[in-house]
């Protein structure tokens, strides 16, 4: 077990271990959860004139659901930088999950999803992606935050090639207009994600924000790994 955890450290420092599983964790908490509480709320449609004009283009949902693995390698990358730029990114990737569940129980929106016709491999796919997600939890975008987030999160560091950080920003580009494509969102969602991701990364520039997130990761290191992080943020 010992050799596996070495194994997985050389990837994954283990100051970035505590951040990456909270992430999925709160993320999961906050989507399943609102759902639950608000799911038979009154939600509204804040579908534009714009949305109605974007095509339904089925073959999107291919960028829609494999952005997931888009997530994983660039968290992971994240994850692997040094100590202070971790904290300031798992702070504001935390602050931008506590907006969403205030927005998902203050406003809870929905939109108009077309008729799909089961032929094809494409319509079949996102017929089963709208039995799997009901269309709620919409403003704003989840999979525009954390795809947004996913570019960000490396803008700017020289340790990743730029090809990487330029096709990091072309794949959370065409996240969100799969969103928008596959009719899973409109037009606000996509500006609310991006728009939030940016807002929570600056929030968490302060030193203060990224410090205590700091101090509480190396305080959960402690009790469960026996070690804290070193250095401060």
């Amino acid at each position: 077990m010992e050799k596996i955890w070495k194994r997985i450290h050389t990837i994954i420092p283990e100051y970035s271990m505590i951040p990456l599983i909270f992430a999925v964790v709160f993320n999961l908490a906050v989507y399943g959860g609102s759902r639950m509480i608000a799911g038979e709320w009154t939600h509204h449609n804040i579908e534009g004139n714009l949305d109605r004009l974007i095509p339904f283009w089925p073959p999107t949902v291919a960028i829609y659901l494999g952005c997931y693995l888009f997530w994983i390698v660039n968290y992971i990358l994240i994850g692997r930088q040094e100590k202070k730029e971790v904290c300031r990114f798992f702070a504001a990737d935390f602050l931008s999950r506590v907006v969403c569940l205030v927005c998902y129980l203050a406003y809870p929106t929905t939109n108009t999803r077309p008729v799909v016709d089961p032929e094809g491999f494409w319509n079949q796919l996102v017929i089963f992606l709208y039995s799997i997600d009901a269309a709620d939890n919409l403003f704003p975008s989840i999979h525009c935050l954390v795809s947004w987030f996913c570019y960000i999160g490396l803008r700017g560091k020289k340790n990743i090639p730029l090809w990487y950080r330029a096709a990091s920003c072309l794949m959370a580009l065409l996240v969100c207009i799969s969103t928008l494509t596959t009719k899973q969102h409109v037009i606000p969602d996509v500006i609310g994600g991006i728009f939030l991701a940016e807002f929570c990364f600056l929030v968490a520039a302060n030193k203060k924000v990224r410090g205590t997130y700091e101090r509480i990761l190396d305080n959960i290191n402690g009790k469960l790994l026996s070690k804290g992080g070193s250095g401060e943020c």
